[in-house]
């Protein structure tokens, strides 16, 4: 009692204490998620200052993962997006920068180019009409949707135009000259043919030469172009997997073993017990299969050849009614009965009249015939040609609705059993060769007729059960322990160390960028990612996290922020260029002798010879490509020797036998033409490469997903 009135004594203090604490935890979320703004939690990227917004990019997200289908990951329609509004936008700035504008004249020629083959812009000639465009235009005015197509088509056909005059623009700027073509018909005609010796850089072991790691530093800092990197990640993780185990694939063995009797089950409407029968004895196979397996029934006939795997070897003994299994293929457990054995040919061709009528789905809108006047011509065109079969292929040519096969007389070719609709499917299989008859399928009627049958076989009709196997609750329960004991472990225990008490792999993951979404080994996870990237996630701390099938326990064991290589990282580029550059000093150092036989004599290596190496294809017999060699060699007079020349795989020194210069040329026009189709292929990325490595790009991606 004495607290509660010390409590109202105080109201006024505890309120006003109330209220200052909620306004500081308002405050505090408000700044940590925005830094008092909104623009973080609104833009998805900044390319050369603009602004990517987060609602609209998402929505095109949507847009493109409706487009890739259902199997299609996010990060691949993120990924497509994001490509197409950086293209999008490093253009845009060009088009704004140049001037570049589109004309009303380029805009309806592009138009008369798109839409010359679409009927509905043509007139009564069957030419192309701007009018019928501008018709169109004003009639969708009221319909928002077509008129967000028409658009976005307008739209498409405006960026396409700045992009080509764009392109067309840095094509000029890149045609070669006629100086060029002769630069070129040099480098590929004038020759050049010496010896050379050539003291290879592994006549030194790596191990007598060393490169240290300031030496890696510095090589990096002068180069940094070659060295920059994203920001990285390494993680290593066990995985605990709720796979099922022994005890739990033979309880479902026996599960499935139980579905070849009979059995017993309380009826709850009628409230008795109904007698359910087994797969043995069930009369109503594609009902009991659907009813009790986990993939639906398929009602196909199988040859021999046909059969899956693990059934090629026991099928074809089996008859009619017989049962296999329970057999396990992967992850399940099924049961096969043969319910049919029949000789059947292995394809059929035949032919056919199709004859539509008004109400099918699958007729046009100019079917006019009524049902019933389409089965009396399809009887008509029977009764034909049962008389007399010579005039199929003309009646199927006048009268045939199908015009892939009425153009060939109405021939369907060979097929096999169960390709067609199931009424055609068994008219040509269940008759003999050369009956004709009426069919009526969704396509309407069809006058066909049996005309040749091949390879009469055995087939067999099979039923199969298929269940998944699963673990038990008892073995997700063990699994979920041992997890949970690992994650425990870790925290007093090297991560490999818990790993190899509790006999699990451990599984690194190298090289992680801040926007992948594939965790080799796991799959797509984005949680990792984000996770490794968080700036609260320090080296060396554990999480786990809930997979597909069970838990992934990681350690971010790596970080680094975007910028140079690290030594080690780029270690093994740099390493075999300083020390051959080492090697390269030692080798010149060692040389006795001026001539090249006494180079060669000195070094214990052979004078070989080159004969007719052109520039532009700098490759020397028994050294390999070597540009820099060969390029002394051009540079040395007849009859002299060069200097030393650090090549791509050891030291060399050349004697010039003879230079064989091409004759001059009146036109270098091919090679002009050779050169300026060297470069258009690859030139729009090469474009957008140039623009992106010159952009000012924020991508703050990995902020969203």
């Amino acid at each position: 009692m004495a607290v509660l009135n010390s409590i109202r004594k105080r109201g006024f203090f505890l309120i006003l204490i109330i209220a200052l604490a909620l306004f500081a935890f308002i405050l505090s979320d408000i700044l940590t998620r925005s830094g008092g703004s909104n623009k973080d939690q609104d833009t998805v990227a900044t390319i050369n200052g603009t602004d990517i917004n987060r609602v609209e990019f998402m929505r095109q997200v949507e847009n493109a993962e409706r487009s890739l289908g259902p199997n299609a990951q996010r990060s691949q329609a993120i990924n497509m997006v994001w490509e197409r509004e950086l293209r999008k936008t490093l253009l845009e700035d060009q088009f704004e920068e140049l001037g570049i504008s589109v004309s009303k004249e380029q805009v309806n020629e592009a138009l008369r180019t798109r839409l010359a083959n679409d009927p509905s812009f043509q007139n009564e000639t069957g030419q192309f009409d701007m009018g019928m465009v501008q018709m169109y235009v004003n009639n969708i005015q009221n319909n928002p949707q077509l008129k967000d197509q028409w658009d976005a088509f307008m739209q498409n056909i405006r960026s396409s135009i700045l992009q080509q005059t764009y392109v067309n623009l840095v094509k000029g700027g890149m045609v070669s000259t006629i100086a060029d073509g002769e630069q070129q018909y040099k480098l590929e005609n004038n020759k050049v043919s010496f010896q050379y010796v050539q003291i290879p850089y592994t006549s030194i072991a790596d191990e007598d030469v060393t490169v240290s790691e300031s030496e890696i530093k510095n090589y990096i800092e002068k180069h940094p172009a070659q060295f920059e990197v994203d920001a990285q990640a390494d993680i290593q993780y066990v995985y605990f997997g709720e796979e099922a185990s022994q005890e739990d694939i033979e309880a479902s063995r026996e599960d499935m073993r139980a579905l070849l009797n009979e059995r017993v089950e309380y009826n709850e409407v009628s409230q008795i017990n109904d007698t359910i029968p087994g797969f043995q004895k069930a009369t109503n196979i594609e009902e009991f299969i659907n009813a009790n397996s986990d993939r639906p029934y398929t009602d196909r006939w199988y040859f021999n050849k046909d059969l899956p795997a693990a059934l090629a070897d026991t099928v074809p003994s089996m008859n009619e009614g017989a049962i296999y299994g329970p057999y396990q293929v992967d992850n399940t457990l099924n049961l096969t009965k043969v319910i049919a054995v029949e000789q059947l040919p292995d394809s059929v061709q035949s032919r056919h009249i199709l004859i539509r009528y008004q109400g099918l789905q699958t007729a046009s809108s100019d079917v006019t015939r009524t049902k019933e006047e389409a089965e009396q011509l399809a009887d008509s065109l029977a009764t034909v040609l049962k008389r007399d079969e010579s005039k199929f292929e003309a009646l199927a040519t006048e009268f045939s609705q199908d015009p892939g096969s009425a153009a060939k007389g109405g021939d369907l070719g060979y097929v096999g059993p169960g390709r067609m609709v199931p009424a055609f499917n068994d008219f040509i299989f269940d008759n003999a060769s050369g009956t004709i008859d009426v069919v009526e399928t969704q396509f309407g009627y069809h006058v066909a007729q049996v005309q040749e049958k091949k390879n009469t076989q055995r087939a067999v009709k099979l039923a199969t059960v298929t269940k998944e196997i699963e673990p038990s609750e008892t073995t997700i329960n063990d699994v979920f322990s041992k997890a949970t004991n690992f994650e425990v472990a870790v925290k007093d225990k090297e991560f490999e160390t818990a790993a190899e008490e509790q006999g699990v792999v451990v599984r690194p993951v190298n090289k992680m960028g801040e926007l992948d979404a594939n965790i080799p080994g796991v799959g797509n996870n984005r949680p990792i990612v984000n996770w490794a990237f968080n700036e609260e996630s320090e080296v060396g701390d554990v999480k786990r996290f809930n997979v597909t099938g069970g838990y992934v326990i990681a350690q971010l064991t790596r970080r680094s922020e975007k910028g140079l290589m690290s030594v080690t990282e780029a270690s093994a580029t740099v390493t075999p260029i300083l020390r051959n550059k080492k090697k390269a000093e030692q080798i010149r150092n060692s040389v006795s002798g001026s001539t090249l036989q006494e180079i060669a004599s000195s070094q214990g290596v052979q004078v070989q010879s080159a004969t007719a190496v052109t520039m532009a294809s700098p490759t020397i017999p028994g050294a390999g490509r070597e540009p820099k060699v060969v390029g002394a060699a051009f540079g040395t007079a007849d009859g002299q020797t060069s200097g030393f020349i650090n090549g791509n795989k050891g030291v060399y020194k050349v004697k010039v036998l003879s230079k064989e210069m091409a004759p001059e040329m009146d036109n270098y026009t091919s090679y002009v033409n050779q050169l300026n189709q060297k470069v258009s292929p690859s030139l729009n990325s090469k474009i957008i490469e140039a623009l992106k490595a010159n952009a000012d790009i924020e991508d703050n991606r990995a902020n969203f997903y």
